[in-house]
Order: C-alpha cells, then sequence, then structure tokens
C-alpha cells in the first residue's frame, strides 16, 4: 500500500482541502525523501535569482519584483533578496485555492513572515488579504518597493520590521495588526533552513499565532535533518499537516518543495501530548 494512504487526511484551519496529518518529524522526512527524491531534482524550476526582476502572472496581472542577485551572492544566506521556488509555489497555492473556494483569503488578516522579496505578500493582497509583511530591518526597504509597484490601489499591503524570537519587541505596526484578535493567516516561504533558527520561528509563530489562525508555510527540501527538527519541535505547540501537490496550482509543483499547514493545539491537546 502507498505509505501516503495509511496517514489519514483531514481538513485544517482556513483550508478546506484535504491535508495529510504529519504523524512525526522521523516518518515525514522519510516519506517526503523516499517519494519526492528531491536532491535529483533541479532547484530553481520556477526563480530566476541572476537577474534584477522577476516577472510572474498572477490574479489576473503581471506581478514583477525587483532582486538584488549582488547582495545575495556576497553575503551568505541573505535570502531575501531573491524569489525563491518555495515563494512561487505558495502564490500561486493561495491563488488556485482562492479560486477553487477552498481558501478563504478575501477580507482575512495575513501576517508575511520572511516575506523577502514580496511575492506571497502581493499575491495575497491582490487576492483581497489585508497583509502586513514582515522581515529583517535590513530587508524591508527592497520589500515596501516591491509591495508599492505590484499592488498599490488593488490591495492591502503594509510592512514591519520583525526579528524573531521571543527575546525581541514587536514592531508597533505590527502589534496594532494583532489587535483585537490574532491574524486569521500566517504565511511564510522558505523559512524552514536551519536547526539554529527553528526555536526563534517557532517563539515567533506561538506569539503571533491564535487559536483561530491558520498557517501556511512552504519550505524547499534541501536538508531532511532541519526539516525533522521543525517539525516534531512545531508539533508540540501546533496540529500539522500536510498539503498533498495534487491540490498545488497544476502548472507550478515541485519535489523539491513542500507545503505545511499548522494550527495551534488546544491546551487540553498540548497538557495529553507533554504527559507521560
Amino acid at each position: 500500500m502507498d505509505p501516503v494512504e495509511e496517514s489519514p487526511t483531514v481538513v485544517m484551519g482556513l483550508y478546506g482541502g484535504p491535508a495529510r496529518r504529519v504523524e512525526s518529524g522521523a516518518s515525514e522526512t522519510m516519506l517526503q525523501w523516499a517519494l519526492l527524491q528531491p536532491a535529483s531534482h533541479r532547484p530553481n524550476a520556477f526563480a530566476r535569482q541572476g537577474v534584477p526582476a522577476f516577472p510572474m502572472d498572477a490574479c489576473g496581472r503581471r506581478i514583477s519584483l525587483h532582486q538584488q542577485p549582488s547582495s545575495f551572492r556576497g553575503a551568505s544566506g541573505v535570502t531575501g533578496a531573491v524569489v525563491w521556488d518555495s515563494a512561487v509555489v505558495l502564490a500561486k497555492f493561495l491563488e488556485h485555492a482562492a479560486d477553487a473556494g477552498l481558501l478563504s483569503v478575501r477580507g482575512a488578516r495575513a501576517v508575511d513572515l520572511g516575506a523577502g522579496c514580496g511575492l506571497v505578500s502581493a499575491v495575497a493582497a491582490l487576492l483581497g488579504a489585508r497583509v502586513l509583511a514582515t522581515d529583517l530591518p535590513d530587508r524591508v526597504r527592497l520589500l515596501r518597493k516591491n509591495l508599492e509597484e505590484n499592488v498599490g490601489d488593488g490591495g492591502s499591503a503594509a510592512v514591519a520590521e520583525l526579528v524573531w524570537g521571543d527575546g525581541y519587541e514587536l514592531d508597533p505596526e505590527l502589534l496594532l495588526w494583532l489587535e483585537p484578535e490574532p491574524p486569521e493567516l500566517v504565511l511564510g516561504s522558505d523559512v524552514v533552513y536551519s536547526e539554529e533558527a527553528v526555536g526563534d520561528l517557532l517563539a515567533t509563530l506561538c506569539q503571533i499565532a491564535g487559536p483561530r489562525t491558520t498557517v501556511l508555510l512552504a519550505g524547499e527540501l534541501r536538508n531532511d535533518v532541519v526539516v525533522e527538527c521543525f517539525l516534531d519541535a512545531a508539533m508540540a505547540e501546533f496540529e500539522v499537516g500536510c498539503v498533498e501537490q495534487e491540490q498545488w496550482h497544476p502548472d507550478f509543483r515541485t519535489n523539491r518543495v513542500a507545503i505545511f499547514i499548522l494550527i495551534k493545539k488546544k491546551e487540553k491537546e498540548k497538557k495529553k501530548v507533554s504527559s507521560p
């Protein structure tokens, strides 16, 4: 029997389509690497990181995002300077799911973590969400420019600085966004990239997400140890599901990317998991 069929399929949060429940970090990474074999597929199936602008059709218009390839090459880890495949996949997934009536985006308040060049934020805003795009202080200038040029009067998108981790004060813009209720959506692409960043990312997710928040994260499958570390840590606070490729936009699928849904557990569920 196909191992995917053995995992229960559920509906999670705002997404009305099926998601496969993640049972453990180890079993999920084994499944992803055994079935998808991400290392055997070429990177950048959709992204074009060596050019100054990245164009893409979405929401009935042409989006063009400024990139800074020189910054990307000159400083290790400056991922916000260029567009990655995971951002393309997540952006087109949002559009596809919204068009199919499976995801309530219009009118939803959304926070985009590590928004980078702003592709996911721009598409969510053009779909009708009220988006707050966040990134590190030295990356928000490019982010703001891209959103101003590609969203404009066509949607609602603001920008705020955000350093992950519970040891940092939240930007006043973000604090206003979290009142009186947490956002309905938290989005993130390529935010799971190192074991060292997992704790800070989860601290931020717990800080921003509420009981009615749906978290959608897309990431490239580069390192099974990092993905397993994140999933195991996340499952202490969140229910986790995986959206299979059959639910993605048919023209934007790659075996190097996975999409996960996270929903905060209720307190009694967390206590049940932590009890011996």
